[in-house]
């Protein structure tokens, strides 16, 4: 079941959250030096902010949205800490986003830095999240999905590549799907899971995942 928001809130609120690591991605650094985040953007499931608040600093039109009102107090403070005041975070559910006029077929490219996975075993979530992601892409809008991978012992929500591939039938087209890697850091909710991995002096560690271009027709 998709955990309701108290949840999401609470490992805000308590800054346990193993994906916040004080830092964008290293994935999504690459796919941004490579030049391929166009036009205008929207991040769902932004959390901390990380991605929207490098983006924004880059000069990128981007619009970062979470679930957790307490995801996105967070970020906001993060982008005032990092001295980036102009940026844009919302309140939304990436699962209804077709219902708002405001965000129907606005966006050149999603980056979804680690969402896309929480819906791995709920079906009807994901293929709402799936709709979502049509409704707000604009026709030829590219989706960047970062999602951990179950090729290997890890911890979260892991996913084989066949969930992605069968996620994005109709309306999608499937452009690339890359092993890579994705950073977490290991609080207490995922020790037990990060017990055998190789973690750095830091608490961070990265694991299997990954990178899928998906564009929407």
């Amino acid at each position: 079941m998709t955990r309701p928001v108290e949840i999401w809130n609470t490992v805000y609120d308590e800054d346990s959250a193993p994906w916040i690591i004080g830092e964008p991605q290293p994935a999504i650094i690459a796919l941004e030096r490579a030049g391929e985040i166009q036009g205008h953007v929207l991040e769902p499931g932004c959390g901390a902010g990380e991605h929207t608040i490098l983006l924004t600093r880059l000069g990128y039109d981007i619009l970062g949205i979470d679930f957790s009102p307490s995801a996105i107090d967070y970020a906001r403070a993060n982008a005032e800490t990092q001295g980036v005041p102009n940026v844009r975070f919302e309140v939304a559910d990436a699962l209804t986003l077709g219902d708002h006029p405001d965000f129907a077929a606005a966006y050149d490219t999603v980056v979804d830095s680690a969402l896309f996975h929480v819906f791995g075993t709920e079906p009807v979530a994901r293929a709402a999240y799936v709709r979502s992601l049509h409704a707000v892409c604009k026709p030829g809008g590219v989706v960047h999905l970062l999602a951990l991978s179950d090729v290997e012992p890890g911890f979260g929500p892991r996913i084989s590549d066949t969930v992605i591939r069968e996620s994005f039938g109709d309306g999608w087209e499937l452009e690339s799907l890359e092993p890579t890697r994705y950073r977490g850091r290991v609080t207490a909710s995922v020790a037990d899971q990060a017990a055998h991995l190789d973690v750095s002096p830091n608490g961070l560690v990265d694991v299997a995942a990954w990178m899928a271009r998906i564009r929407r027709l």
